[in-house]
């Protein structure tokens, strides 16, 4: 389960896709499905939450991984690699980094 806590120690994948509206879905069901093959299934894997933007024209990866060495061994996954492979050739531009927690606001009701 995905935890935002400026106390959780694991580092953050923020990767925004550019796509055309007509690829937003299709994009979302490749990395959902190679969420749910792979990624989930490699050493350090925490989280990872989909997102799509209202506008059709963006998705949004928020995933965790418990280290950034974890996530550069993802990175040299023969199985994710086919996966990121297919999404270059669905998203018009991919910008992924990665980032830690710093401040976390709520209100609880």
């Amino acid at each position: 389960m995905t935890t935002i806590n400026t106390d959780n120690n694991v580092i953050t994948l923020v990767n925004v896709f550019d796509v055309d509206e007509d690829k937003q879905q299709a994009l979302t069901d490749l990395l959902a499905k190679a969420t749910t093959d792979v990624m989930r299934h490699l050493d350090g894997f925490v989280s990872a939450n989909l997102h799509m933007s209202l506008d059709g024209k963006n998705v949004t990866n928020y995933a965790q991984w418990k280290s950034k060495a974890h996530f550069e061994t993802m990175l040299e996954n023969a199985e994710a690699q086919v996966h990121m492979k297919e999404a270059t050739m669905i998203a018009n531009k991919i910008t992924p980094n990665l980032y830690r927690v710093a401040h976390c606001e709520e209100v609880s009701e």
